[in-house]
């Protein structure tokens, strides 16, 4: 089983996806977090293959807490969770040493999804995400040609 842990401000979030996560028999979550200092403290201890970031909490957003973790480990990996899809926010998190993004837009199919590709090692961009870069790149190319 994938060991999972939770970080979002939002109580009912948290809930939510640690039903939707622990119907599928190949998942675990083993811990959920209220906040950045929360998470970083309980992924010393507990090591969870991976955690679900969300990147908007307070005290600690989610990029501070990904780079945190980043200093003692790289075996966790990291699926920032957002309802931004500016592409900065992306960025950020990924350069923090995320191993993937996905909106609170997708699907509970679609998270699972990430989470597969993420622990085969392959990073993992959400539809909505994918889609907006492609259009970025395109629209880049235009301009250039």
């Amino acid at each position: 089983m994938i060991k999972i842990m939770i970080a979002d401000d939002h109580r009912l979030v948290r809930e939510a996806w640690r039903l939707l996560l622990n119907r599928d028999p190949r998942l675990d979550v083993i811990a959920v977090c209220e906040n950045g200092h929360r998470v970083v403290e309980a992924s010393r201890v507990l090591q969870p293959q991976i955690i679900l970031m969300d990147i908007n909490m307070e005290p600690m957003n989610g990029i501070e807490a990904t780079r945190r973790i980043r200093e003692f480990s790289d075996d966790i990996r990291i699926i920032g969770i957002s309802v931004h899809t500016d592409l900065a926010y992306v960025n950020g998190l990924m350069q923090a040493g995320a191993n993937g993004y996905v909106t609170k837009n997708s699907s509970g199919e679609e998270m699972i999804e990430a989470i597969l590709q993420v622990m085969d090692g392959q990073p993992y961009f959400c539809k909505e995400i994918s889609g907006i870069t492609s259009a970025a790149v395109l629209a880049a190319t235009r301009a250039a040609g």
